[in-house]
């Protein structure tokens, strides 16, 4: 089944629900601001931040890899696993997993000494830092010389730190700005936003229509916004950047550097910086542009955090922003019954699941008939749930396979490996070469992989792959149209039992195969992540907002969590 490794992000619980419409729409809707932290909706956090000269990101363990300048040390992080990170001026911010905060980097206003507590978000200005605590209140440390860190009373949803000014959207969905007012910066438009971003002597912000508006200085046109219904919008030094409905990102501003002039891709995430902008493309890879004077603008190479959801038989699993996991739909055998405790990754089989903790660490649960809910000890890196087994990859890069081995299926061939997908009956992976490596069940061809490399592999009872060319390749059965893909490039492909779903170059979703349940029929919207299980599948949209289609027989489906995107800076 369509494993989640390579896909995962943190999710966390925040305070804004939107209407069910903008789950059909993408472009964003009306909004309805309610209490502060409603169990309905939890928010995708921060996962990179491009401060003034420097670059921080999460990676899919949780981990943080900084990059550029480091001469105050703000990009030395430490050694903690993170659920969001905010890069300022000179310094650093971050979430851990805990909910606790730590800061690095310049500190001669003590921007880097964060009160204790709890925090579900953060945001690092140039020489100040503003969080909100866990029940709803900000608190701002740092330099105040104009009072921008003197944050006004109640209960936010948002906050924003710029150069000497605050901004943050409020439990009505209003904006409140404070600290210095040069050129109308700390005054806010009227009407309610979805999300709020503070550049160096401006702000900008999405509207609950989707349109933005911006205001403060506006020398370089940072602060005319174009038409259009947006998604996320971050601001900085002298440009901003935004995600349109479409996935399309459009820049505008000052570009002495090329920071506003992005490269034609898909993205689900971006942050504008200094004299740089770097984003999450829609494949889950970084992008950087601009200036690159101190390395800023080339990032590390590893896995950062994007959007996941796994849809595996009759069940549905997402991990959230604190490390825990949410699971729906069948749980005769506890497949939606996941245990407590913090996951960088997670995956569902047919009626079982497995996932990585923090320390790297596995835990499987749900059925267990031949051992697929029992894991090996030791430290893994990936993990893709079958069947009735369960393979995944060591931190030697080694596989490892348990469970049902009644075709051969849990007996991994030697070697190293990049990533592994489990299916029905059998297995394949990519080789640290790039080529394709199948085993068990071949009855249908399904494990005959085609020459060539690959950068993404996914079995069901057929198995699919991306080709280097971008180009699908499926083999093995096919009695339903499942392995005989779409001309196009793709960015990603799920392969479920008999459907296969794949997100194209431009961010619009192609399912074909089996539809006796819906499966193959997608809403027709751009997506960032897709997973097609058995007779369902599940996606998520550019704005990070979930949606699920298919059977419904067990609630897999009728998943009742509304994700909404958060960028901060």
């Amino acid at each position: 089944m369509k494993q989640s490794s390579h896909r995962s992000i943190s999710i966390q619980k925040f305070a804004l629900i939107f209407l069910i419409t903008a789950l059909l729409t993408v472009s964003i809707g009306a909004t309805k601001p309610v209490s502060a932290y409603s169990d309905d909706v939890w928010i995708i956090p921060e996962t990179i931040d491009a401060g003034y000269y420097h670059t921080c990101a999460i990676k899919s363990n949780g981990t943080v890899a900084c990059w550029g300048i480091n001469d105050n040390g703000q990009s030395d992080p430490p050694a903690n696993t993170f659920t969001s990170i905010n890069a300022g001026g000179l310094h650093t911010c971050g979430i851990k997993s805990d909910g606790t905060l730590t800061c690095w980097g310049a500190n001669l206003e003590g921007q880097a000494t964060p009160p204790s507590g709890s925090f579900v978000q953060i945001s690092a200005g140039y020489a100040h830092t503003c969080g909100i605590q866990s029940n709803g209140t900000i608190d701002c440390w740092g330099s105040d010389s104009y009072r921008q860190s003197s944050p006004p009373a109640g209960t936010f949803l948002h906050v924003s730190g710029g150069l000497s000014h605050t901004c943050g959207i409020k439990s009505d969905g209003t904006i409140a700005c404070w600290g210095r007012n040069d050129n109308g910066a700390a005054t806010p438009p009227a009407g309610t936003f979805i999300q709020v971003s503070s550049g160096f002597e401006y702000s900008c912000g999405i509207r609950s229509d989707g349109t933005l508006a911006c205001w403060g200085r506006n020398a370089y046109g940072e602060s005319t916004p174009p038409a259009g219904t947006f998604i996320q919008v971050s601001a900085f030094s002298e440009h901003t950047c935004g995600i349109q409905s479409n996935g399309i990102l459009i820049c505008w501003g000052r570009n002495n550097s090329g920071q506003a002039t992005p490269p034609a891709n898909t993205f689900t995430s971006i942050n504008a910086g200094g004299l740089h902008t770097c984003g999450i493309k829609s494949d889950g890879t970084l992008a950087c542009w601009g200036s690159n004077e101190y390395g800023q603008s080339v990032p590390p190479a590893g896995s950062y955090a994007p959007n996941v959801i796994s849809a595996g038989g009759y069940h549905t699993c997402n991990r959230k922003s604190d490390g825990t996991l949410a699971c729906w739909g069948w749980n005769e055998y506890g497949a939606s019954t996941p245990p407590e405790g913090n996951f960088s990754q997670i995956s569902t089989g047919k009626l079982h699941a497995c996932g990585i903790r923090d320390d790297g660490t596995l835990a499987c649960w749900g059925y267990n008939s031949d051992g697929q809910a029992t894991p090996p000890a030791g430290i893994f890196t990936q993990i893709s749930a079958g069947k009735y087994h369960t393979c995944g990859i060591q931190s030697n890069g080694i596989l490892a396979c348990w469970g049902r081995n009644d075709s051969g299926q849990a007996t991994p061939p030697a070697g190293t490996f990049m990533q592994i997908n489990a299916g029905d009956y059998h297995n394949c992976g990519i080789q640290s070469d790039g080529t394709v490596s199948c085993w068990g069940w071949n009855i249908e061809g399904n494990t005959n992989p085609p020459a060539g490399t690959f950068t993404q592999i996914s079995a069901g009872y057929h198995t699919c792959g991306i080709k280097s060319d971008g180009s699908l390749a499926c083999w093995g059965r096919n009695s339903d149209g499942q392995s005989t893909p779409p001309a196009g490039t793709f960015t990603e492909v799920s392969a479920g039992t008999d459907h296969t779903c794949g997100i194209k170059s431009d961010g619009s979703l192609a399912c074909w195969g089996l539809d006796n349940a819906g499966q193959s029929d997608p809403p027709s919207v751009n997506f960032s992540y897709v997973s097609a299980g058995f007779q369902h599948s599940c996606g998520i949209y550019h704005n990070g907002s979930i949606t699920c289609w298919g059977s419904n027989e067990y609630g897999q489906v009728l998943f009742h969590k509304l994700y909404v995107p958060l960028i901060i800076k």
